[in-house]
């Protein structure tokens, strides 16, 4: 019997999506140039070969190799969950001129006091990052510098200097004669991070890679890029401003919902370990269409202010305009307050917006919304002194969010006198008593001295006890 020719399958880089013939986008992830050839091959046997260590009981495994080591710089240890793990792999994403490569030059600077640093460029010339470093004074002995595009000559490097910690910047720059295609391609990034986490894992070696985004906001290069590393960070901040902020994205040694604060000026950058009044303007008398809220970004309460401007307008479709809140949350409160609270907004343009450039994704920034909304339509201020946190349902209900007590304690601590939360707000952790849910007054409650806190049920009941 004549055997067929088994016929070559193509396989997208981005998902593993297959298909039996070549297509430009693909048909999965909807992205364009990952559909390569893979070519038709069996299922191979696999014999056994030699290990590098024998396995233990797990009892037995010594977890001080993989304890964090500080970086130096206190707010990155913190959104890292304590320091860089030797061995670890760490991402950090972010756009064009944010900062990243003179955050990574200031901790580098920082280990290397103690420890020794490669730090690799493909980006600038070693004469470029000298310039950096001595505007924000990150000269040491132990910090080691090469320009190099090419992943042997980076290997070559790390076999020289013999570092504990590696710096790559950035990994689209770095190409491998391994791999086809331009170096920040598909194929030569997932090569290039591959190698590189290979050579950490063996050397024990924390490495950081710098990572470019697209213009939507995402990290460039294919999806396995982040399976592939320990730790994904995304550095954010408005070009315009100073402040920047460290997020982790995914994180296999510490906390994701930690957020570092860093103070960007011509020194170089510096931590923010208090934030707290960044985000809050201040002014001797209340304006109409401003409330503050707080928010909690890991296990740090942030005060936050809200701002919200409604105008008449004669155009058919009014406009909806958000900066730094959630367009789609905040087009959901506004039509709560047109059906529960008879607000005419249909003739007006709503612009809502929040002060210092932070993004505010908490559910309980929703009730400063529908406040700031309502004050800026009706041209009252709300009380000085005043926050709001809490979840709006789309029935008007105010539903209790989570760290209550801890967002209050910061919003006493800020200097603020009153604070409005759902009802239930402040039970304590049973929540029941002999099998049912303990009832809880709506009203003004002493929380500390001098500062009151009232529950309301719902945003009729919000909006009668701030007016």
């Amino acid at each position: 019997m004549a055997k067929t020719a088994s016929k070559p399958g193509y396989r997208c880089a981005e998902c593993g999506w297959r298909t039996t013939k070549w297509v430009g986008r693909c048909g999965e992830c909807q992205a364009w140039g990952t559909v390569d050839e893979e070519g038709a091959r069996g299922v191979s046997v696999v014999q056994a070969g030699a290990t590098t260590a024998p396995a233990l009981p797990i009892g037995q495994v010594k977890a001080e190799v993989a304890a964090a080591r500080t970086t130096g710089v206190a707010e990155l240890d913190r959104v890292l969950g304590g320091g860089l793990v030797p061995g670890a792999v760490v991402l950090l994403a972010g756009e064009p001129g944010i900062g990243k490569s003179t955050l990574l030059l200031e901790a580098a600077a920082r280990i290397a006091e103690r420890e020794t640093v490669l730090y690799v460029t493909g980006e600038e010339s070693a004469a470029q990052v000298r310039l950096r470093a001595d505007r924000i004074g990150a000269i040491q002995d132990r910090l080691y510098l090469a320009a190099e595009t090419e992943l042997s000559a980076l290997v070559a490097h790390v076999e020289k200097v013999q570092p504990t910690m590696l710096v790559v910047d950035s990994v689209q720059t770095v190409g491998s004669a391994q791999a086809t295609g331009v170096p920040g391609g598909v194929t030569q990034v997932r090569e290039v991070a591959a190698n590189l986490v290979r050579l950490a894992k063996e050397r024990n070696m924390a490495t950081v890679l710098v990572g470019h985004v697209t213009k939507e906001g995402s990290i460039a290069g294919p999806r396995t890029l982040e399976h592939l590393v320990d730790v994904v960070l995304n550095f954010e901040g408005d070009r315009h401003s100073r402040l920047r902020m460290v997020r982790a994205i995914k994180n296999r040694f510490g906390p994701t919902d930690e957020v570092g604060c860093f103070d960007l000026h011509e020194r170089g950058i510096e931590g923010i370990t208090d934030p707290s009044g960044l985000f809050v303007s201040r002014r001797s008398e209340p304006v109409p269409g401003t409330c503050v809220t707080v928010t909690v970004e890991g296990t740090r309460p942030l005060p936050a202010e809200v701002q919200a401007l409604v105008a008449r307008t004669d155009a058919q479709q009014p406009r909806r305009t958000s900066s730094g809140l959630d367009t789609y949350r905040v087009q959901m409160i506004l039509a709560v307050l047109e059906r529960r609270l008879n607000a005419r907004l249909g003739g007006c343009d709503v612009f809502t917006a929040t002060v210092g450039g932070i993004k505010l994704a908490d559910p309980a920034v929703d009730l400063s919304i529908m406040l700031a909304v309502a004050s800026a339509a009706g041209d009252k201020p709300l009380p000085a002194g005043l926050v709001a946190l809490g979840e709006v349902g789309l029935a008007g209900e105010l539903r209790p969010v989570k760290d209550v007590r801890r967002r209050l304690s910061e919003a006493a601590r800020m200097g603020f006198k009153r604070a409005l939360v759902p009802a239930g707000s402040l039970e304590e952790g049973g929540r029941r008593r002999n099998g049912q849910r303990a009832l809880v007054p709506v009203g003004p409650v002493a929380f500390a001295p001098g500062f009151e806190v009232v529950q309301a049920e719902n945003v009729w009941d919000a909006l009668t006890h701030v007016t």
